[in-house]
């Protein structure tokens, strides 16, 4: 198999483990601090991350050259899961996956930025396509709050968020400089946990670690090995062999993926309409994967 196809093969499944963190986060948002699960989840995908370091690739001192690497990757990741937990506090998940679908647009203008990567005619259509289908779902199918912008407080918050989502994708890129994905990922992950251990000491002893719900914990584990360790590296093995707006294209599928999470939970489906603005983000997938020039 092509490197190119096994980066789109670890974005599909990158894209079905993300929808999880939507549907078990709107559960726990207001249980737990968004720095204090976040901070736990990257101690314990970092953990995890090294001991597979520790039996495969093994450790490099030339991956130690410029730690500010990984303090400004860690940052930008760590910046945008405390957004998303915020915003999951009153948005629902299909609403904020619905969000997470903008970051190809705003990928594909930092990848221009920082790597120069050029957005084909076909490719420019699909993020239109795909950013229609993300608004429809974002304003509920009401063209009225469309018109009016009543974006919700949620949704507005893990907007933010995805911005620094957006800005990871090319930095990956950029930053690397030859190092294995998984020993890439671990300093990210290592950088990330420091960066949120600083910002929220407070709110990690004030957390009654001990009385969280079993859910919490579910939750928290499923963060921290299968949203932050496993995708984490296949993250960055496609970032390495696919531009940066292809790389986010599989944003597209996160709200299919959460609404088939959000079934297996007895949550229900959306309406209708809604599904409407899911089709046009799955269209926007298909589009950006035909493009063979990008």
């Amino acid at each position: 198999m092509r490197p190119q196809a096994r980066g789109h093969l670890a974005m599909l499944l990158f894209s079905a483990l993300v929808a999880g963190s939507f549907s078990l986060g709107t559960i726990v948002a207001n249980e737990i601090a968004p720095a204090a699960i976040n901070a736990a989840r990257f101690a314990i995908a970092a953990v995890v991350i090294a001991v597979v370091v520790s039996v495969t690739t093994g450790w490099s001192r030339a991956a130690l050259v410029a730690p500010w690497r990984y303090l400004l990757l860690g940052g930008l990741f760590a910046l945008y899961f405390v957004l998303m937990f915020e915003g999951l506090k009153t948005a629902p998940a299909v609403s904020t996956a619905a969000v997470f679908t903008l970051t190809p647009i705003l990928s594909g203008l930092f990848g221009w930025w920082l790597l120069r990567q050029v957005t084909t005619p076909r490719m420019a259509l699909a993020l239109s396509v795909g950013a229609a289908g993300a608004l429809w779902v974002i304003f509920r199918a009401d063209w009225s709050a469309l018109g009016r912008f009543a974006l919700g407080r949620g949704e507005a918050i893990y907007f933010l968020g995805c911005v620094a989502h957006a800005l990871y994708t090319p930095m990956v890129r950029r930053l690397n400089r030859g190092e294995a994905p998984v020993l890439f990922t671990c300093g990210t992950l290592v950088a990330g946990c420091v960066v949120l251990t600083l910002f929220g000491w407070s709110d990690i002893r004030a957390t009654d670690w001990a009385g969280l719900r079993p859910i919490v914990w579910i939750t928290l584990i499923y963060l921290a090995l299968m949203a932050s360790a496993a995708s984490f590296v296949l993250l960055q093995y496609a970032t390495l062999h696919l531009p940066s707006a292809k790389v986010m294209a599989y944003t597209y599928l996160t709200p299919s993926w959460v609404i088939i999470w959000e079934l297996a939970l007895g949550n229900g489906a959306p309406p209708p309409l809604i599904l409407v603005g899911i089709a046009l983000t799955v269209l926007a997938w298909f589009l950006l994967l035909r493009d063979e020039a990008a």
